[in-house]
């Protein structure tokens, strides 16, 4: 498999879920987009005046702009390049676990493997073994059984299933339901680090900016509980060349990882503290 092949085809696929699954814009109260909408236009209006940007430049931005729309690229667009700093402002009151972006690669009900299990994945699935153990608890401490902790990753090749053609629907998705000690195991292999697609207009900014396209290695997580706030996160490796600068600025020195040997594998021990819904 190639990511030639596929990236465009994971845009486009984004953006048709973001459609069913997200609730838009008739929810936002007109003042709240009146205000919003004329401070980024003058931020823009600034930025060509300071910068005395040209005809040839604005029509450009014009053809870059429909090639976004065309390629299906928004949802990666926004999720690589702005959902880092809104994450960062709609959890700035939490004391519990430190979270970061979700990504355009969700997908809810995944299959429930219990508080101990294996993700999903084809028999060959390339990566080092991971075993991954945690607790869920309140920030009062007290354990959260029943907690459900949802995890997906991109395979050995950088792609997702169910946005990558040829991928069992539900490789390495999956969800795990704490016991009474709020406590999980999972079992999965280490993910490899990944450049986002760079064919489509996305790609094009890339290269026009010279700037590279890579994310490090990640484990996407979603840990909810009754009574408590949703924490979703992105859980990062040591010693990868890019979690000083990721491509989405999505890593944070919390969710950095500390695996250890284990037998021809790794294994890592890695909680999360939920903050209680107007706690």
């Amino acid at each position: 498999m190639n990511q030639t092949a596929t990236a465009a085809a994971s845009g486009a696929s984004a953006t048709e879920r973001f459609k069913t699954d997200k609730s838009v814009g008739s929810l936002v109260p007109k003042e709240r987009v009146d205000l919003l909408v004329r401070e980024v236009l003058d931020a823009v209006h600034s930025t060509i005046r300071k910068h005395k940007v040209s005809y040839d430049e604005y029509n450009a931005l014009k053809a870059w702009l429909i090639k976004v729309s065309d390629d299906g690229e928004w949802p990666l667009f926004l999720d690589v390049w702005v959902e880092h700093v809104v994450e960062e402002v709609a959890t700035e009151h939490r004391d519990g676990s430190k979270g970061t972006i979700e990504g355009p690669y969700y997908v809810p009900d995944a299959p429930d493997q219990g508080s101990r299990g294996t993700v999903p994945m084809r028999d060959n699935e390339s990566g080092t073994p991971l075993t991954w153990t945690g607790r869920v608890t309140s920030t009062t401490g007290a354990p959260l059984a029943g907690a459900k902790v949802e995890v997906w990753h991109a395979d050995d090749d950088g792609f997702y299933s169910q946005f990558a053609p040829g991928l069992p629907e539900w490789n390495l998705r999956a969800v795990f339901t704490t016991d009474d000690q709020g406590a999980f195991e999972i079992h999965t292999v280490r993910p490899a680090p990944y450049q986002i697609p760079t064919e489509g207009a996305c790609g094009r900014l890339i290269d026009a900016a010279g700037w590279h396209a890579w994310r490090p290695a990640h484990i996407h997580v979603k840990v909810s509980a009754p009574g408590h706030e949703q924490l979703t996160a992105q859980l990062y490796f040591p010693g990868d060349e890019h979690n000083d600068d990721d491509i989405a600025s999505a890593v944070k020195p919390e969710l950095i990882l500390g695996p250890k040997p284990a037998g021809t594998g790794e294994s890592v021990d890695y909680g999360f503290v939920l903050d209680p819904v107007n706690g």
